[in-house]
């Protein structure tokens, strides 16, 4: 099981609509994410900055890097985008984190 942090960014006065969308996450994403081999995914958000941490486990064989490629996941994107910093292609713009210390 590897570790995969992230961040991204929330634009100003989007929390609670971001966290409603997500309240409401589609069934069929979840299934999506699941079967590309993500579990335990969090998303955390620093109000100070409105900047958004996420966390997840991915199994050894994860197939995660398809994920953009999927139909789903470029609708959820469509519906996220006018929340928080996309890429033209209206993914999120993530920035990976580097694992400096892990505790079991």
């Amino acid at each position: 099981m590897k570790r995969k942090a992230f961040i991204m960014h929330l634009n100003p006065g989007c929390e609670e609509e971001y966290a409603r969308r997500h309240d409401h996450i589609w069934p069929e994403l979840k299934a999506e994410l699941r079967k590309a081999g993500i579990s335990d995914y969090s998303i955390f958000l620093d109000t100070k900055t409105n900047t958004l941490f996420a966390f997840q486990h991915l199994s050894d064989d994860a197939a995660a890097g398809g994920l953009p490629n999927r139909e789903i996941v470029k609708k959820w994107w469509h519906t996220m985008k006018d929340l928080m910093a996309a890429n033209p292609d209206e993914s999120p713009v993530c920035e990976d984190l580097i694992e400096v210390f892990h505790m079991d």
